[in-house]
């Protein structure tokens, strides 16, 4: 099955590993292979592999935007692509403007932690029970967001102060006794 649609998006949390480092720079998972997110839709591998080659024959780039508004880019990605576990990133956050400022200090508190891609379908199938099989996508931005789809993975922010380090373990740790209750 072939869909051809309007953009979508696929959002990821802090369990892909992604880290920020300097304040700025950032790598890890943007999407993950196998794993079914809260839209019922499992990406699979290779899903990427012929936009990525595309948009590497134009020189063009996944743009980094905030909050999937392509009115905020807020960085550039330097480095896209896929391995056995999923779509890896590695960018900056251009802190020389105002939103990219704003994005890595949210980062750094820990008041912002997903990761969402923008998309748009090119092969689907679906499961018996109704879920989407993603197996061709022609990735457009790769977005920092409040509110990530794919709950088994989230930003880590690692800043270089201590006190950063300590008040994100605070968040992370309330966090986890709210979800135990």
């Amino acid at each position: 099955m072939t869909e051809h649609g309007a953009p979508e998006r696929k959002y990821l949390r802090r369990e892909t590993g992604l880290t920020v480092t300097d304040g700025r720079v950032i790598e890890g998972y943007a999407s993950l292979f196998g794993i079914k997110d809260q839209g019922g839709d499992t990406v699979r591998p290779g899903a990427y592999a012929a936009s990525l080659k595309r948009l590497g024959g134009r020189g063009e780039k996944v743009k980094m935007l905030w909050q999937h508004d392509p009115g905020q880019p807020i960085g550039v990605w330097d480095e896209v692509r896929e391995d056995a576990t999923g779509l890896w990133v590695k960018g900056r956050i251009l802190t020389e403007v105002e939103r990219g400022r704003e994005a890595a200090a949210l980062l750094a508190a820990g008041a912002i932690d997903g990761l969402s891609i923008g998309y748009r379908t090119v092969k689907a199938e679906r499961d018996g029970k109704g879920h989407r099989l993603l197996s061709e996508l022609e990735l457009w931005e790769v977005s920092l967001v409040t509110f990530p789809m794919l709950r088994e993975a989230r930003v880590a922010a690692k800043a270089d102060d201590t006190i950063w380090r300590d008040l994100a373990g605070l968040f992370e740790n309330a966090r986890r006794e709210l979800a135990e209750r």
